[in-house]
């Protein structure tokens, strides 16, 4: 009984560290292989709370199991009866208690020997015999990723067979089947490294360079590291290698990050080394074609040099999808600038084409000799620089570094040379502009500070509509940086108001806008100004807004009623200039105006 309790301790002993199978033994639920490390494991689980059993590949020795590898992903079984089987021809099926197949592998070639075996690298291999030659595999699970891209797993396409690697995030913690995220290499122009949210683009890494991809910059080569892109006319991959001092993953999760995580062989966890998207910049596209993207800054995007937002109105409230277009044609006949700019996340690469033995001089010459060439970068930045990546159609996805980047070069019209140099004071513009509405704001709360202190001093006289007049000619004055009773024009002889209200009627409000900020302001924001302040100085003082309703109107987006004739409308002779008084009073029946003279 003793030799028969032995004998069966060690067939025990022995099966429990066992790290292949052929066609004649099986994998039951309950039963596992061990790679021969013991860092992996292949057998049967349950994740989370679910009772549903999948087969799959899990590390040994964490906390909390991490599963890196899963078959059945979108059949599990219900019950414990599951069974893992090799055919005679190398192909592996799993089968429940009633011999039905939930999953299978498949391979064209056959084995003689075939031999299924978990791998120290966590790769389950079926091979012929004693093979040990990756190239030979009948079939391997590093081929068909799930959620995890292990070292020495390559992520990218087989151009021969079509065959994409990439990953796919589980649908719930406690479901395995495919989420709506997946990690791929994008094999179209330049090879670029994205995530995709169904098929929608969400997240780009961007195109290799080199050292890094280019929407990676904070993730400085490691020394622990080997990172590898390879990219010739059999395939496109990207691979880690962790050289055996650590133990990594690059991990895709249900929310749609990527994470790099690492452990020791002696602990028990992971630890988060980088995660990506980042911030709200490197969700993709997210300020739009032609326009980068600025995460220490308050405007967030920005249009390169030349361009404009091509919706002004939603730039200025704050949705920048729409992106920029061009202020001038190109002119590629008579010649056209290629301004550099630096540290830049390098824009959408699908629609480029690259040469990687061009120099950069080369690189430009090309581009410029093609008119349908927008822009071009050095390929490869490493060492002393090679190759050649040319654009074609929208720059899109860009972002621009403090620290990291690259040199791009793009196509604008000789003209804008100058513009590259008054790009300040458009930006100066814009921000003046803002400063505007918050000064009118501003101005807003002192007239409500001012109602009830003059109530106490002027009982009776004051009127709140009278002092929301006020403010409608201070904010016409400070839009057209003149003064109201001091205005004179060639054309007439009426105030300001009554000028504003002339261009206004004549649907020329831009040309009232002060000298000094040229096109500079955004115009959604000048036109709405205009607009409060002639709705402001209306003739009838029931028809002017109060205080509080102008504040709103100043600082939405809201529709706003068409203003009537201001107050004053009339031909005068101009008065002669007297500095004597800060403020000249009008009146218009029993209402009594005070009118601000701001300058």
């Amino acid at each position: 009984m003793l030799v028969v309790c032995s004998f069966l301790f060690f067939i025990l002993g022995t099966s429990a560290v066992q790290d292949t199978i052929t066609p004649s033994q099986s994998i039951r639920d309950g039963e596992t292989l061990v790679s021969a490390g013991g860092t992996f494991e292949l057998g049967f689980f349950s994740p989370g709370n679910s009772t549903r059993r999948y087969l799959g590949i899990w590390y040994t020795g964490v906390s909390n199991r991490t599963v890196a590898w899963v078959a059945n992903r979108e059949t599990p079984l219900t019950d414990h009866s599951g069974v893992l089987n090799v055919t005679q021809q190398g192909i592996l099926v799993l089968l429940d208690g009633m011999n039905r197949r939930f999953w299978s592998s498949n391979t064209s070639r056959t084995a003689k020997n075939p031999v299924v075996q978990i791998l120290e690298s966590g790769n389950l291999a079926v091979k012929d015999g004693n093979d040990d030659d990756p190239e030979n595999f009948l079939w391997q699970s590093f081929d068909h990723p799930t959620d995890n891209l292990l070292p020495g797993m390559k992520l990218g396409r087989i151009f021969s067979t079509g065959l994409d690697k990439y990953l796919s995030s589980w649908k719930s913690s406690e479901d395995p089947a495919p989420g709506q995220f997946s990690l791929w290499i994008d094999p179209h122009g330049f090879p670029q490294l994205v995530i995709r949210n169904g098929s929608t683009l969400h997240y780009r890494a961007g195109s290799w360079n080199g050292l890094s991809f280019t929407g990676t910059p904070k993730l400085s080569p490691n020394p622990e590291f080997l990172y590898r892109f390879e990219l010739n006319n059999e395939e496109v991959y990207y691979e880690v290698d962790d050289q055996g001092r650590l133990m990594s993953r690059l991990f895709l999760n249900q929310s749609g990050f990527i994470q790099r995580l690492v452990r020791t062989t002696q602990s028990k966890g992971w630890t988060d080394v980088y995660d990506a998207p980042e911030n709200r910049c490197d969700i993709y596209s997210f300020c739009g074609a032609h326009a980068r993207c600025k995460t220490d800054s308050s405007s967030v995007c920005a249009c390169l040099d030349g361009f404009e937002p091509e919706s002004p109105e939603e730039w200025i409230m704050s949705n920048w999808s729409k992106g920029c277009v061009r202020t001038r044609q190109l002119n590629c006949e008579k010649g056209d600038e290629f301004p550099k700019y630096i540290g830049l996340k390098l824009p959408d690469t699908s629609n480029s084409w690259f040469d990687r033995s061009m120099s950069l001089q080369e690189c430009g010459e090309m581009c410029s000799k093609n008119c349908s060439c927008g822009a071009y970068a050095t390929l490869n930045i490493s060492a002393e620089g090679s190759g050649c990546l040319l654009w074609f159609g929208n720059l899109t996805d860009m972002i621009e570094y403090d620290q990291g980047g690259q040199d791009f070069y793009i196509r604008m019209a000789t003209v804008e040379k100058d513009d590259k140099n008054a790009s300040v004071k458009k930006q100066v513009g814009i921000i003046v502009g803002s400063v505007i509405l918050a000064a009118m704001l501003l101005v807003g709360l002192i007239f409500y500070i001012l109602k009830r202190k003059l109530k106490k001093q002027v009982d009776g006289l004051f009127s709140v509509k009278s002092d929301v007049f006020s403010f409608g000619a201070l904010v016409l004055e400070i839009v057209s940086g003149k003064k109201n009773w001091r205005f004179s024009h060639p054309a007439h002889n009426h105030n300001l108001l009554g000028h504003a209200w002339i261009l206004w009627k004549e649907d020329r409000p831009m040309e009232l806008i002060d000298d000094n900020l040229g096109d500079s302001c955004p115009q959604f924001e000048v036109l709405r100004c205009i607009h409060v302040g002639l709705l402001c100085v209306q003739q009838r003082p029931e028809d002017r807004p109060n205080m509080s309703s102008v504040i709103l109107m100043l600082g939405s987006e809201s529709s706003l009623p068409q203003p009537k004739q201001p107050g004053f409308f009339t031909e005068r002779n101009l008065p002669e200039t007297d500095n004597s008084s800060s403020s000249n009073h009008m009146y218009s029946g029993t209402d009594q105006i005070t009118i601000l003279d701001g300058r």
